[in-house]
């Protein structure tokens, strides 16, 4: 090698990456929830909430999702049943927006969960800084908590403090996860009051299940519905189907047209405590 050929390894740039060599994740990016169905003296003069989504999950909390815009719509035209002086967990949580309303909706305590990944939780934070609302009130009334379903749930017991019973637990586009649904289903039953009187059906808490069949083939939307056989058969709940709307737009447009009415469908199912 002649001189000319020698090079210093203290000189600048010599291991470093040229800016194209890997794409960049993509940013986080804003989208606006904008309240509709809650009667205007219980608006707390918020109107709209903003909400940051991650760039890109694996977990998927960089979408906001039918199911979830629904699922807020639900919390907030039911505010005065399952939300006003109750405790709340959600799973799933993602932007955290139904966890957020159930805080503005006067939530004695809500938990919002979702599995413990660092890009997610900040998110669920980010937003709960960013939500326009009494500091003192948010600090009393809202935490938030990584968890794994099936896990132990008694981090999640002591947030909600008292009994550690939850009055309303939110999950909102879970089903999907197949492989997951007896542990879903377990922390479900760990977490939920049982009935205040064994002689009054549904007088316990309330499991709202909100989801879409995202993926259409026949065996894959028949094990979405394998959920709620085994809340019942497996799980003792009792399933209450309450609904099943067509949204104006599939979550994924690009998908094959043929199964574009299926993949419009929100389902709302409450699971209640039969003990």
């Amino acid at each position: 090698m002649s001189d000319s050929d020698t090079f210093s390894i203290d000189g600048a740039g010599l291991f470093d990456e040229p800016d194209n060599f890997l794409p960049k994740p993509p940013a986080a990016h804003f989208t606006n929830y904008e309240r509709t169905e809650n009667s205007p003296e219980d608006e707390h003069s918020i109107k709209t909430i903003k909400l940051r989504l991650v760039g890109k999950s694996p977990l998927w909390g960089h979408l906001l999702w039918n199911a979830g815009i629904y699922t807020a719509n639900y919390v907030e035209s039911h505010a005065r049943e399952l939300v006003k002086s109750k405790k709340v967990v959600e799973f799933g949580s993602a932007s955290g927006l139904p966890s957020l309303l159930c805080c503005i909706d006067g939530a004695e305590k809500v938990v919002a969960t979702d599995y413990p990944d660092a890009d997610l939780l900040y998110n669920i934070n980010y937003n709960v800084d960013l939500l326009p609302f009494d500091k003192l009130i948010k600090d009393r009334v809202l935490s938030v908590e990584g968890f794994i379903w099936g896990n132990e749930i008694k981090p999640i017991k002591d947030l909600l403090g008292g009994d550690g019973y939850a009055d309303f637990l939110i999950m909102s586009d879970l089903v999907f996860n197949h492989t997951e649904h007896h542990k879903l289903l377990t922390s479900c039953k760990q977490l939920i009051r049982p009935l205040a009187d064994k002689s009054k059906p549904r007088s316990g808490g309330k499991c709202l299940v909100v989801w879409s069949p995202h993926r259409p083939k026949p065996q894959m939307v028949a094990n979405d519905f394998k959920f709620f056989q085994d809340a019942k058969e497996i799980f003792q709940f009792d399933v209450e189907f309450v609904e099943m709307v067509h949204w104006d737009h599939p979550m994924f447009p690009e998908d094959p047209k043929e199964s574009e009415e299926l993949r419009k469908r929100v389902y709302c199912y409450i699971l209640h405590p039969t003990w």
